[in-house]
């Protein structure tokens, strides 16, 4: 069973009661701030009030009066219609024959992307933890860098500025510029997309001509590859082999190499230091 709960003591009374009248008074306080703001503005005695009444009948008379003209309801009649027509052909848009189109490629879209999102998941995963480990290591780095970039922007304010001025004392002559160059380009408009059709035409001639070729070029590689996959293990066997056969020998040499260097090094060393008065003489005698 569940413990029952204490009663509140007499001062947690108490200090509720306070603060909920405190809170009462301050709202109290409030309606009167307005009462009064109201009465002293729409007092007649001073004439402040009988002005705003004035004022607020003149308006309502005008804006009636406005709104009854023939114009404003043509008006209001126009744009109710308006809004009508909007809500009655917008909302069948969707199942509309025009939007079949973007549904098909949206669907298309969406069953091909499927797939490669699905296959480049776990590459993507391991870019972003490797990135974030990259990110985290060089973390020291970013303080200099955030420096020398702040530095940059200090150094580069004054050519920005200057170029800003010279572009904006040469206004007139960039607008010649771009006037010259779109009076010339113009022209030449058609003509490029004239050619644009072409080239996709030839080049969509040339992927439907070459894929077949390709396809068959992909399958030749393949069956070659499958076919010399015992080859490949083998040779890679070799080579491992080779590489196991060849490191000792090459651990051996590297050890004799750095024995013939410390020796050398000690025998330099011996030959440099009672020579060290007269002159350097060095010596080297490898055993």
């Amino acid at each position: 069973m569940s413990p029952i709960p204490s009663l509140p003591s007499r001062e947690d009374v108490l200090r509720l009661v306070r603060g909920t009248t405190d809170i009462s008074g301050q709202l109290l306080d409030t309606a009167g701030n307005i009462t009064r703001i109201a009465v002293n503005t729409l007092d007649p005695r001073d004439g402040s009030g009988t002005e705003a009444l004035r004022v607020l009948r003149e308006t309502t008379a005008e804006l009636a009066e406005a709104s009854a003209s023939p114009q404003a309801q043509e008006a209001f009649y126009k744009i109710v219609d308006t809004l009508t027509r909007l809500g009655t052909s917008g909302a069948p848009l969707a199942v509309h024959p025009v939007s079949e189109p973007a549904q098909a490629l949206l669907a298309a879209i969406g069953d091909s992307l499927l797939p490669v999102l699905d296959a480049v998941e776990p590459a993507v995963q391991e870019a972003v933890v490797v990135l974030g480990e990259l990110i985290e290591a060089t973390s020291p780095l970013l303080p200099a860098a955030a420096g020398v970039a702040a530095g940059a922007l200090l150094a580069l304010t004054p050519v920005i500025r200057a170029s800003a001025e010279v572009l904006r004392d040469s206004s007139p002559e960039l607008r010649r510029v771009v006037d010259a160059l779109t009076a010339a380009l113009a022209p030449l408009l058609p003509l490029q997309v004239a050619l644009a059709e072409r080239v996709a035409a030839a080049g969509a001639g040339a992927v439907r001509a070459g894929l077949p070729a390709l396809a068959d070029l992909t399958e030749t590689a393949a069956a070659a590859v499958t076919a010399a996959r015992p080859l490949l293990v083998a040779g890679e066997e070799l080579l491992v082999a080779g590489l196991e056969q060849l490191q000792p020998v090459m651990m051996g040499s590297a050890h004799r190499a750095g024995r013939v260097a410390r020796a050398a090094a000690v025998r330099v060393s011996a030959a440099i230091a009672p020579a060290a008065d007269r002159g350097v003489v060095v010596a080297v005698t490898v055993a």
